[in-house]
């Protein structure tokens, strides 16, 4: 049996580390992060760099992906019968809701973004199409958890990392989050994933009334959620119209009404 190439190896494990997370990170970060010497790290990414797989901030000196890298990743997700199916209704999500938008798959052991649309402001925003997001924390991932079995069974599988103070990590809680997800139809995440963000999302079925990915609003907690009685709850103008997203590329998959 051949031997995996370790230079492709190492690459392939600086990519994943780069579609993570921060997703701008430093020398130092990636080649600790990856137990490598900084003279390797350094090797392999400026040959990603060269390739256009990574780009290097002028400023920070940090790393980031490269626009080559998603130039292929699109030419696999432009053929995705899901993201095709959605692009009309996540623009007018986004359009309506004045929010970010994400479609997201299970992959991996977490969620994988293939569409995103962004805020329909003049903000700076990071196009996230091929990061991954865990399972358990986020509204994407618990919406995948509660409706598809495989997704269920690998968050409850994985360690749960608490991201912040709000992450639910226990299984018992996790349990009782993804069975109040299935009883109202949709997930939601404040600030259980990252200070300051919220989201609410809802299942994607398709012909076979299979889930098979996810739609969500993303933003901050201040415009995602009101400040109610027990503390901040979710616009529900916004679980309205992502539930009413997710239904209609549900029907344009096939899947008929839900």
């Amino acid at each position: 049996m051949a031997k995996n190439i370790q230079s492709l190896e190492r690459a392939a494990a600086m990519l994943r580390l780069l579609a993570g997370g921060e997703r701008r990170l430093g020398l130092s970060d990636i080649a600790s992060s990856l137990d490598l010497a900084k003279g390797t790290a350094h090797g392999i990414l400026r040959t990603l760099q060269a390739e256009g797989f990574v780009e290097q901030d002028p400023a920070s000196g940090r790393y980031q992906l490269g626009a080559e890298l998603l130039r292929l990743g699109n030419s696999y997700l432009d053929v995705h019968e899901l993201r095709a199916r959605a692009l009309v209704w996540t623009d007018d999500l986004a359009r309506s809701s004045g929010e970010s938008v994400h479609l997201g798959v299970l992959h991996q052991h977490g969620v994988l973004i293939v569409h995103h649309v962004f805020r329909p402001d003049d903000s700076r925003q990071v196009l996230e199409v091929g990061a991954m997001q865990p399972l358990h924390s986020t509204a994407l991932g618990k919406v995948l958890a509660a409706y598809d079995p495989v997704a269920h069974s690998e968050a409850v599988e994985a360690e749960r990392k608490a991201f912040t103070p709000a992450t639910l990590t226990s299984l018992a809680d996790f349990e009782g989050v993804l069975a109040l997800t299935r009883a109202r139809g949709w997930g939601a995440d404040v600030e259980e994933t990252w200070e300051g963000v919220a989201a609410v999302a809802a299942p994607v079925h398709d012909r076979r009334r299979m889930p098979v990915g996810a739609v969500a609003i993303t933003g901050s907690v201040e415009r995602i959620c009101t400040a109610g009685e027990e503390g901040r709850e979710l616009r529900p103008e916004l679980i309205t119209a992502v539930r009413e997203c997710a239904r209609a590329v549900s029907r344009d998959l096939g899947a008929g009404r839900f």
